[in-house]
């Protein structure tokens, strides 16, 4: 299927490649299939786009929470697992919506309260809002990495 998008005008999706968030994401709620993009380059990618099919203007920049130093350990509950449909724990991948701090700023922030959990088997995802972790992660030293 085509799908026309804002960042990366139209392209082609196979639809066995969707991710489905069945709740949304917050503030977004209406939008529940994405595609996980990237500029193709040389290397690993740094981030990704997760790009809405749902709606083309809808698009975030995740990065996996390793990649800038962060570790998470959580714990599912039932209805959680039952979304994700998780039969193995390292299906799972956890990624970290990015954000700008400022409009004029160079400084990239990370919402690590709020991390997107993805079953890389089902192509399922939720977000889980937690409240014991720092509200936010700043990353600066990717400023030359990320355009």
């Amino acid at each position: 299927m085509q799908v026309q998008t804002h960042l990366f005008g139209t392209i082609e999706i196979d639809p066995d490649t969707v991710i489905t968030f069945p709740a949304g994401l917050t503030g977004f709620e209406k939008s529940l299939r994405y595609k996980l993009v990237h500029e193709a380059g040389e290397g690993e990618p740094v981030s990704f786009t997760l790009q809405s099919i749902d709606d083309p203007a809808v698009a975030f920049q995740i990065v996996d929470p390793t990649a800038i130093g962060f570790q998470y350990e959580l714990e599912l509950s039932e209805s959680e697992l039952a979304t994700l449909k998780v039969e193995k724990s390292e299906d799972v991948a956890v990624m970290l919506l990015l954000f700008k701090q400022e409009s004029n700023s160079r400084q990239i922030g990370a919402n690590v309260r709020a991390p997107l959990l993805i079953n890389v088997k089902t192509r399922l995802g939720l977000q889980k809002v937690i409240g014991n972790v720092q509200p936010r992660i700043t990353v600066s030293n990717l400023s030359s990495q990320v355009g």
